[in-house]
């Protein structure tokens, strides 16, 4: 059996002219991971196609299935993929966040789709189809578990294509709620967790010793997150991840991250708005407080990339220049700016759509960084230019300058990070057609062409959930909703 594994490229990242040079791409885990379960008696060989590092020739490609993993931004170009390969004869499984949280329209583009996580279900079907049986459907089950899996097949990749082949992942998911976000609705609260044992194992077999983890939020189970911290100390790694800014307040788990080798936090800021974090159900976030968390963090030597996010409720036209503003005062390495984004099926999406907010279904515009919808206190033309002010605003060379004095936290990496950002945000519309929703009236649903669905499916387990991308930790954050509320400006 020839099986195809591929990741379609998508609008924020692209080979040869993307918002970052291709050695600032980490490696995608998901397909490596698919590949591991590939069952041993099937006998079959294994390709992975990464659309991030070179264009997909579907024409001349020879497989006797493709497995192919979307999320919302990518996912028309998935479904032409799909289209075209099964035109051609070839059996096609869709997966991934996108699929799983609208499994019905992917349905109508793929022979099957898998829902959820995959570690069960993607060796079933692998048998299945050997078996000249294979389902329509595939979905995780309640037995689903991560203890004792195969390790990554990360060897499939060519090393140098990529910043990194070492990305790694302990856990699966988190146990907040926040309304924007696509994993409660994708794969529920509870978190799925390797035995650290495990994610050692993983690491010294693949000889790792700086690293990145993609999971969602290391530490939304602290007792699980000292575990994990405990086994990764005698390693002597460097490692950068994502967690939440709660890891400040448990001042022993931020000494015990940084002891295992910590170097580098992605963390979900999103507003300086008490309000407008309440609204998004991130509540256990609190502005007043990020100063000495950013401060605390750099006396750990811990680097953080700081994610905000523009379009909330209580969002009004000031917010872009204040945000950027505390970005440089407060010493954050990286900040990063998104574009609230009501991705399908979330409850932020369920209710900006029963409110006529709405502004389009086209998928390839929900990357958190278009405007796809109608925001409350402030014009979608506001929204898109305020959010590429602030991008300009934090990285110009001065408030870069002003940013990394105050750091002083690895300046070598960070300082080639910012500066791969200033390119990003001085050259945004090389990179995004952002005014498409110029002329449409206050009534427009969506431009011609765009497709009405359901929701924002996370495909085909298990997901490198966070969209590759980020500098040193190599990750979008969800962006976040846009909510009621008083206004924060």
């Amino acid at each position: 059996m020839r099986i195809a594994l591929l990741s379609p490229k998508g609008p924020l990242y692209r080979h040869r002219g993307g918002i970052f040079k291709k050695s600032l791409r980490y490696a995608p885990l998901t397909l490596t991971t698919l590949a591991a379960y590939v069952p041993a008696e099937l006998h079959a060989s294994v390709e992975i196609l990464d659309e991030g590092i070179a264009d997909v020739d579907v024409d001349r490609l020879e497989a006797d299935l493709v497995g192919i993993t979307a999320i919302t931004g990518n996912a028309p170009r998935a479904y032409e993929l799909c289209d075209r390969l099964r035109a051609r004869g070839r059996t096609v499984v869709l997966g991934g966040p996108h699929p799983t949280l609208v499994p019905d329209e992917a349905q109508a583009h793929a022979d099957a789709v898998v829902t959820g996580y995959a570690e069960q279900t993607w060796p079933r079907l692998l048998r299945d189809l050997a078996a000249g049986r294979m389902a329509r459907r595939y979905a995780q089950g309640p037995d689903h578990s991560m203890a004792g899996l195969p390790f990554a097949r990360r060897d499939l990749l060519p090393e140098a294509l990529y910043f990194t082949r070492n990305v790694f992942e302990a856990t699966r998911s988190c146990a907040h709620d926040c309304e924007f976000c696509v994993a409660p609705t994708a794969w529920g609260r509870k978190q799925y967790q390797k035995p650290p044992e495990d994610v050692v194992a993983d690491i010294r077999q693949w000889g790792a010793k700086k690293l990145l983890f993609i999971d969602l939020n290391l530490v939304s189970d602290p007792r699980y997150a000292v575990r994990l911290f405990e086994a990764l100390v005698p390693l002597g790694i460097q490692w950068y991840g994502l967690a939440t800014t709660l890891i400040a307040l448990d001042k022993p788990l931020l000494e015990l991250a940084a002891r295992s080798g910590c170097r580098g936090l992605l963390m979900g800021l999103e507003s300086l708005c008490e309000a407008s974090l309440g609204q998004t159900r991130k509540g256990f976030n609190d502005p007043q407080a990020y100063v000495e968390m950013v401060a605390d963090l750099h006396r750990h030597r811990i680097a953080l990339m700081g994610c905000f996010a523009f379009g909330l409720e209580g969002d009004t036209p000031d917010v872009f220049e204040k945000t950027a503003r505390f970005a440089v005062e407060a010493g954050i390495d990286l900040p990063r700016f998104a574009v609230v984004t009501p991705f399908p099926g979330t409850p932020l999406h369920r209710r900006l759509d029963a409110e006529g907010r709405i502004l389009t279904r086209d998928w390839s515009l929900y990357d958190a960084q278009h405007v796809v919808f109608r925001p409350r206190l402030m014009t979608p033309e506001q929204l898109q230019a305020g959010h590429e002010r602030a991008w300009r605003q934090a990285y110009s060379l001065g408030n870069i300058a002003r940013r990394l004095w105050k750091a002083r936290v690895d300046p070598h990496l960070t300082l080639a990070a910012n500066l791969g950002y200033r390119f990003y945000a001085r050259n945004l519309h090389r990179f995004y057609t952002c005014d498409w929703f110029m002329g449409l009236g206050p009534g427009a649903r969506e431009p011609a062409g765009a497709t009405a669905t359901q929701a924002q499916a996370l495909a085909i387990p298990p997901p490198a959930v966070v969209p590759e991308g980020a500098a040193f930790i190599g990750g979008d954050a969800p962006a976040p909703p846009g909510n009621r509320g008083a206004a924060c400006g």
